[in-house]
């Protein structure tokens, strides 16, 4: 006989609260961090690719980003339970991508904030039915409407969070590898989480803006951390030089197509032939290099 338990409108039953707690280490004073393989999406490992975590202050935890299923969602929290006894309260998505969302459910429960970028809900809003509609076929996990949760705070340009003795400050970017991209940082440690704005080993991948995210690594490369925590790949202190792959892979794509058009290539041609010289520096070139190419293409079609 299966038993049923009833959490903040969330059914678990007994299978799902013997779940393992995600392996997570402390990587800086109040930090847990775990840090995801670089795979393609699949249905081995259920979409559970991102890294995740979570930062705990006197008064309360915020989880950044929930994961790639509702199984490493529920892992999540257990993690977060057996470090420490202070309640969540908030849940910050830094974009919209499933791999950092399908976890959220686990988290939905009386106390609790879910904060993104004021786009976020929009965005997932737009894509949520392609998602769910694809989850069973390529990740073999069950998810339907209730796991795609909309932001209860909106962050338009930047928003305070108290977790109580610890003060986070989230940023709204500009379109950068999503049109919804969220950063978090923690002025405690110095430690600025930066999540899919930031890609290590494994190749960056556009869905947003080329010149935008070249904008935005810009900006961010002016400032000094202490500790920088990427959405894929290991935590970093030799910030800025730790991002500069990846700008020159993306400034390096920009100005290849750019030079293309000028030429009047088309899209076939920029496809088959940009970016060529990156193929040994990353992780994961032939499943997202291509789709990089096709998405920069289209916006730097319409320069003036």
């Amino acid at each position: 006989m299966k038993f049923l338990i009833f959490i903040g409108g969330l059914v678990l039953s007994q299978a799902s609260l013997a779940v393992s707690a995600l392996p997570v280490s402390q990587i800086a004073p109040g930090i847990y961090f775990h840090q995801s393989a670089h795979h393609w999406p699949d249905q081995h490992n259920h979409g559970e690719i991102a890294n995740l975590g979570f930062i705990v202050g006197d008064k309360c935890v915020a989880v950044i980003d929930s994961g790639g299923s509702p199984q490493q969602g529920i892992a999540l929290r257990n993690a977060v339970k057996q470090a420490t006894d202070k309640p969540i309260c908030y849940v910050i998505n830094t974009h919209v991508h499933p791999d950092h969302i399908y976890g959220n459910l686990a988290f939905k429960q009386p106390g609790v904030q879910f904060i993104g970028h004021y786009k976020l809900a929009r965005a997932m809003a737009s894509r949520g039915n392609h998602y769910l509609g694809r989850a069973a076929e390529l990740l073999d996990i069950h998810v339907n409407q209730d796991n795609i949760i909309p932001p209860d705070l909106q962050v338009k340009d930047q928003m305070r969070v108290n977790l109580g003795n610890r003060e986070l400050l989230l940023t709204a970017h500009a379109s950068a590898h999503t049109d919804n991209d969220l950063s978090i940082y923690d002025k405690t440690t110095n430690t600025l989480w930066l999540a899919d704005l930031l890609f290590l080993e494994h190749i960056p991948v556009i869905d947003g803006s080329i010149k935008g995210w070249i904008a935005e690594l810009e900006k961010l490369e002016k400032n000094h951390y202490q500790l920088v925590i990427p959405g894929h790949g290991k935590p970093v202190q030799n910030w800025p030089a730790a991002m500069q792959a990846q700008k020159t892979y993306l400034t390096s794509l920009r100005n290849e197509i750019r030079n293309m058009l000028k030429q009047g290539k088309t899209l076939e041609q920029a496809v088959d032939q940009a970016g060529l010289n990156a193929k040994g520096d990353w992780q994961l070139y032939d499943e997202f290099h291509r789709k990089n190419v096709t998405i920069a293409y289209a916006e730097l079609e319409w320069e003036d």
